[in-house]
């Protein structure tokens, strides 16, 4: 039987893992990317997997070294209250490691020169004139190409999209913004830590010995002064860590953050993949476990349909894939955005949400439920 083939739309770090993931089932792949790409700046992010997720994409990926990612064995959980910490939960592994973080570029990068000398693999940037949903087939320079199936992996928003989730989405404008950067130090800071501040929640991700990521998410105000943005990340570094410990901050950027949840994943023979599925707040670092979470269910399905001697086009293969997912992707997205609005200031209930936060701390259901979870997922 002829090869079946697999076309993916967009380079991004979901494209390439889900172009790495189906390539190994000997499935023509062809992965198109905008001709702009080469002229963007260099992907300055970084991003935590959990330890199942690192063991699939390490082995999946064929990366038979560690240099790609920095081991994290404890987390700890603060509140700010009245200028001070409430440390109520805190998450250690002796024996394995709780996640792992890695530069985007370099995964990226491994993955795609890894690909590159795949015979059933092609890295085009062509200009795509038409996507057929309803026909499968893509039109370049008048001449239509057709696919088994089409896969999209276009961020969390995309005009094509449109015709496939018939405004069927869970929505919400969280009216915060993402300010991300790599920060450069001279401390010894080897454990990621996640600080609920009064202006919103600050995640640090160490991933080398003298560098660490940040994430804070804060009230996306017009009158911010993003020039003065460093000086106010600085202070709180102040706070965090040692005054004696000096901070080179690099490369910051923002990222609005909205809730947006796809009710329906494909239509016919097109899937959405990725952030498309579900863009969610950066607040648990759960997004692109939940990317890869989808890319090992689909690889396993598309797998088994071919030892099966099936075609995947018009198939069952997405409809199984939506029905095996969509349950863990609802429950973490929604779960996730309550957990940002739990954690932001209401005076109301202040003093409950301490009472809670205290009791945290002293339940070790609570911290194997957490650490089991934040792991393996939902398995349904």
């Amino acid at each position: 039987m002829k090869n079946q083939k697999i076309c993916i739309i967009g380079d991004g770090l979901a494209g390439l893992t889900a172009a790495n993931s189906l390539a190994q089932l000997n499935i023509d792949i062809d992965l198109f990317y905008k001709k702009e790409t080469s002229k963007k700046q260099k992907d300055k992010r970084t991003t935590a997997i959990s330890e199942s997720n690192y063991n699939f994409i390490k082995e999946d990926g064929g990366i038979k070294t560690k240099r790609y990612f920095w081991p994290i064995k404890k987390i700890n959980l603060f509140y700010e209250d009245k200028k001070k910490f409430i440390n109520f939960l805190n998450l250690e592994e002796s024996r394995s490691n709780l996640m792992f973080v890695f530069e985007n570029s370099k995964i990226k990068s491994f993955l795609l020169n890894k690909l590159k000398k795949l015979k059933n693999f092609k890295y085009k940037n062509h200009k795509i004139s038409n996507v057929s949903i309803k026909e499968s087939h893509l039109t370049i320079n008048n001449k239509k190409i057709n696919y088994d199936l089409i896969i999209l992996c276009l961020g969390r928003s995309a005009s094509l999209y449109k015709e496939i989730i018939k405004k069927r989405s869970i929505k919400e404008d969280n009216r915060e913004i993402a300010i991300t950067a790599v920060v450069q130090h001279n401390g010894k800071i080897k454990n990621a830590s996640q600080y609920f501040f009064e202006e919103g929640p600050l995640a640090i991700l160490p991933f080398k010995n003298n560098f660490f990521s940040f994430v804070w998410s804060i009230k996306d105000n017009k009158d911010i002064e993003k020039d003065k943005i460093k000086k106010k990340i600085l202070e709180k570094f102040l706070i965090i860590f040692s005054k004696k410990i000096k901070f080179k901050i690099n490369d910051i950027q923002f990222f609005k953050i909205n809730l947006d949840l796809k009710m329906r994943y494909f239509k016919n023979n097109t899937l959405i993949l990725g952030d498309g599925l579900h863009a969610v707040h950066p607040l648990a670092g759960q997004g692109f476990n939940l990317v890869i979470r989808d890319i090992k269910k689909l690889k396993e399905i598309v797998k088994k349909n071919i030892s099966l001697g099936l075609t995947l086009k018009n198939s069952n293969v997405l409809n199984q894939f939506y029905n095996s997912r969509k349950a863990e992707n609802t429950i973490f997205s929604l779960g996730i955005n309550m957990t940002n609005k739990f954690f932001r200031r209401n005076k109301f209930v202040e003093p409950l949400k301490k009472v809670l936060l205290k009791k945290i701390h002293k339940s070790e259901n609570v911290i194997k439920v957490t650490k089991y979870i934040s792991n393996k997922g939902l398995l349904f």
